[in-house]
């Protein structure tokens, strides 16, 4: 019964959306997408300056590679929980780059 509502749900929202791509316009530059636009320019600059700070940190190396690769692989979440939960303040400090072995 369940199943059979949001599979309901779900055709009745597939029907009713709306074209996102469209070829005679180019469309907002805020948004977030393909193109990145200018938001996608800050969330670039703003991962580059993650890159940065993780990899003078005093971390382990598995620790920065860890970092880095999640900054990578999601750039926003990435970021967003690089700055809540990465102890920075802790990490902060003399560290350099480091060979990982």
């Amino acid at each position: 019964m369940i199943q059979q509502i949001l599979l309901n749900l779900f055709l009745v929202s597939l029907a009713m959306a709306e074209e996102t791509v469209s070829t005679s316009q180019h469309g907002n530059a805020w948004k977030y997408g393909t193109g990145g636009g200018l938001l996608g320019f800050v969330i670039l600059i703003l991962d580059i300056m993650v890159f940065m700070e993780v990899l003078k940190s005093n971390r382990p190396p598995s620790h920065k590679l860890l970092w880095c690769v999640v900054v990578f692989l999601f750039p926003i979440l990435g970021l967003v929980f690089y700055w809540l939960f990465s102890n920075r303040e802790k990490h902060m400090g003399s560290g350099g780059y480091e060979a990982i072995p």
